[in-house]
């Protein structure tokens, strides 16, 4: 009885060896990627919607065998908007081994993202992170976007080339970093336009109720008014501004983009003939924006937003950093990424110094609810 015993035992241990030996070898066939944005709470149509755009990305990736002959395994983790969520979604992607990062997706998460994931000097590219500092973290840390004081710079000349716009006014989230980094850049380059900035009125995270603002810009009378905030805010603001008699051409930055899907239909005009700046078109007509578009709407049974398109970028910039370096070790995959030269769905990018990329900006204008191409400012040479 003891010599069987020991002849099962044997038996068992061999077994669950075996097993070992496959999950490992299973492992090996496996390339984990991480993913943070807010997937719940306020700021969740951002969120979805990048996670949306990196998940088609790896889905024909992975279809198209891989990377490095990996299969990707993309681990999506919620914030919740919130920056301590996203530190701790943070670690549990590296306790899970990831090999570098898609995310953070809004600006306060992205920094917060960014400076312990210097630290680590793993691979990060936010996609949507605008604020200016996000990339200072760390020479690991890259963006997709643009910054928020380059749309400032880009606000302020397409008001006074384009619309030839004489007087501006602002109304600043003075909470939000993002919202004062637009807000900052286009007054500064407003004064060296000769464009003369007559208002400027702030408000904090969580007001729904503007009109004091916006009554005492109304005797200034502005050619346009510039709105840098999210699509939420920028929904209650553009109503309310209309409310009280503002006759203002309204101006943004690409926290405008969903703006149209939080108005009902009937509450369009409010926002008529207004402009953003943004990453792309849905009427480019380039082979890869359309079979993009195709592929987004075939899954997700919407039409994309930037965020989506500059998500999708990000996981196809990342594919080709891994494999321009030829491995999954940290400095090579950060060197790579520093000397890429990409093709994709928001245009060609490089990366400048700063790991911000050099790359042109599409300004949108609503018409009847819909986000159609006006134009678009090349970079800075």
């Amino acid at each position: 009885m003891k010599k069987l015993n020991v002849v099962l035992m044997g038996a068992a241990l061999l077994l669950t060896a075996c097993g070992g030996a496959k999950e490992s070898s299973q492992e090996a066939k496996v390339m984990k990627l991480g993913g943070i944005g807010p997937l719940t709470g306020p700021l969740a149509i951002y969120g979805v919607t990048s996670t949306n755009g990196s998940k088609l990305a790896f889905e024909e990736i992975n279809k198209n065998g891989g990377i490095l002959g990996k299969q990707v395994e993309y681990i999506v983790l919620d914030e919740k908007g919130d920056s301590t969520e996203a530190v701790t979604a943070y670690n549990k992607l590296v306790d899970e081994g990831v090999v570098a990062l898609i995310g953070d997706i809004t600006s306060k998460p992205s920094l917060a993202v960014a400076e312990v994931a210097a630290q680590d000097n793993l691979p990060m590219i936010t996609p949507t992170g605008t604020q200016f500092n996000i990339t200072e973290a760390g020479p690991n840390v890259f963006r997709v976007c643009f910054t928020d004081p380059y749309q400032g710079v880009v606000l302020a000349n397409f008001a006074k080339n384009n619309l030839n716009a004489e007087t501006a006014a602002v109304v600043v989230n003075n909470s939000s970093d993002y919202s004062d980094g637009v807000a900052k850049a286009f007054v500064e380059q407003a004064e060296k336009l000769g464009l003369k900035v007559v208002a400027k009125e702030g408000y904090s995270d969580g007001d729904k109720d503007f009109r004091a603002q916006l009554t005492k810009i109304l005797p200034t009378n502005p050619d346009v008014l510039v709105v840098p905030d999210y699509y939420e805010q920028v929904a209650l603001i553009t109503t309310q501004a209309r409310e009280v008699g503002i006759k203002a051409t309204f101006v943004g930055p690409d926290g405008w983009d969903g703006v149209a899907k939080t108005l009902d239909a009937s509450a369009y005009g409010a926002v008529e003939n207004s402009y953003f700046t943004n990453h792309y078109s849905l009427q480019d007509q380039s082979p890869k924006v359309q079979n993009f578009l195709k592929a987004y709407k075939e899954a997700y049974n919407e039409e994309p937003s930037a965020f989506s398109a500059l998500s999708y970028d990000a996981a196809y910039m990342m594919k080709a950093a891994i494999e321009k370096a030829g491995t999954t070790d940290k400095q090579a995959v950060v060197d790579a990424l520093k000397n890429l030269d990409y093709d994709g769905v928001t245009g060609h990018l490089t990366f400048d110094e700063n790991n911000n990329p050099v790359k042109a900006v599409t300004v949108l204008k609503i018409v009847n609810g819909e986000y159609t191409f006006d134009s678009v400012v090349e970079p800075t040479k």
